[in-house]
């Protein structure tokens, strides 16, 4: 392999894993709101139970989360020392803003949260949730927001420097409200909603398939499905949303989704199928004619720009891309039906005996975590062969005396340290979950249990 390969499979890795954690920690973070204000606002002790121990898996998601993320930023100046040198004005002031703004608010209210139910009033510690959720949040922003520019850039002049040309904000607004962004924050943030709430209807399925913490499991049940269903459908819509800010600015990412190589007007919505790209086509196809045409343009007689537009070094790979969109689009759907079968069942008081359905939502955990990853790769390796799109290609941002030994040494380090990570968080999230909520958190002690204590 060479060093370019070995590079971007290296920084795949390392942000796959570490995208494992973030959008569990602000779905909970979600959650954890919801589950507060309603003991708040009635009193229940269940939802007092439900807070304090979903607080406690949150901490772990977090903590792992933080562990994973920093080798990322190192990369950035071992790897791709000519791209950082390429973006560093934009990307600087982006993860300045996160660390401003996230990782200030999260770091200043996550010990009350943690260690102050007992030593704080109730509404201080409302407060707290309040502000490490939207610290969550924030964080969410700025990586979306750095992420958004490199494929649609903004609010910047180009600079020539002694060790090649530099992108200079000169709008710091256009930067961070590029085409993309808002967009995409809002499909990466449904994602996070998704993941946290079927993290939560998964654990209490369980728990009802086992007949343990049976009052604390039907309440969790309830606000993770609705979290869950209402998360899933903004999700379909923030997906269209994202897909027609794909088809303006990056039109052949748009060809690689659907495996669209000649431009054509009533272009098909193609459901399924394999690209076949020595021969420019796809095979075994499912598709709806004119569906793509409408999405797109609102209009069946519109053209769709195909890949036969763009000269062949300039279009991503196909048939990877092709079957990560729709892998992502799938899943989407089938969280859909399961939120919703879940809820009318739940509604109608029908659900905690149904274990067949109950099954189904313990595994339902996995959907949001598969379909995070696959819409994540099939954005990124649709933006290929550029790393800025239009701007500069992935195999000029390389450092220049990086060597693909050093890159492979280091991946297998990386390699075995998270699989260690990965072993302890499956550990303690599997000692928590058995553990289960303690029934001391059913009676509020110290300051949280006196009347009107604020």
């Amino acid at each position: 392999m060479d060093v370019l390969l070995l590079s971007r499979i290296q920084f795949a890795f390392t942000v796959a894993f570490h995208y494992l954690y973030p959008p569990l920690s602000i779905g909970l973070g979600v959650c954890l709101v919801i589950m507060e204000g309603l003991w708040l606002k009635t009193g229940n002790p269940v939802y007092h139970q439900m807070a304090r121990f979903w607080t406690r898996v949150f901490a772990l998601t977090f903590a792992i989360g933080v562990a994973t993320g920093i080798v990322m930023e190192f990369e950035f100046g071992t790897n791709w020392a000519t791209y950082s040198r390429f973006v560093g004005d934009v990307f600087g002031s982006a993860l300045a803003a996160e660390g401003i703004f996230a990782f200030f608010l999260e770091s200043g209210f996550l010990a009350i949260l943690l260690f102050g139910w007992d030593k704080v009033g109730r509404k201080l510690h409302y407060f707290a949730t309040w502000m490490v959720c939207l610290g969550a949040h924030f964080s969410a922003i700025w990586i979306v927001v750095a992420n958004s520019w490199m494929q649609t850039p903004a609010g910047y002049q180009l600079e020539t420097t002694a060790y090649g040309p530099r992108a200079v904000i000169t709008d710091f607004w256009a930067m961070v409200f590029n085409p993309s962004s808002m967009d995409r924050l809002f499909h990466v943030l449904c994602g996070a909603w998704q993941a946290g709430a079927f993290l939560v209807v998964s654990v209490s399925a369980y728990y009802l398939l086992r007949r343990r913490h049976t009052a604390f499991a039907q309440a969790s049940m309830k606000v993770g499905l609705g979290v869950a269903l209402v998360a899933s459908l903004l999700q379909l819509v923030s997906g269209h949303s994202s897909a027609g800010v794909v088809a303006r600015h990056q039109p052949a990412k748009l060809a690689a989704f659907e495996g669209l190589y000649e431009t054509r007007t009533n272009a098909p919505l193609v459901l399924a199928g394999w690209v076949d790209e020595a021969n420019e086509e796809v095979r075994f196809n499912l598709e709806i004619p004119g569906l793509l045409s409408w999405l797109v343009h609102g209009d069946v007689a519109a053209p769709v720009k195909g890949l036969r537009e763009f000269a062949p070094e300039d279009r991503p790979p196909v048939n990877l891309t092709f079957q990560l969109y729709h892998l992502m689009v799938g899943i989407g759907f089938g969280l859909i039906a399961v939120a919703g079968l879940g809820s009318y069942a739940c509604w109608r008081g029908r659900l905690f005996d149904r274990r067949g359905l109950l099954w189904v939502l313990v595994f339902a955990v996995l959907g949001p975590q598969v379909a995070n990853q696959a819409g994540w790769f099939a954005t990124e390796i649709g933006r290929q062969p550029w790393i800025v799109y239009g701007l500069l290609r992935t195999s000029d941002g390389l450092s220049a005396t990086v060597t693909a030994e050093m890159v492979l040494t280091s991946l297998i380090l990386f390699t075995v340290l998270y699989a260690l990570l990965f072993a302890v968080f499956v550990y303690l999230l599997n000692d928590k979950i058995q553990h289960g909520p303690d029934a001391a958190d059913l009676e509020p002690r110290g300051k949280l249990a006196i009347p009107g204590r604020s």
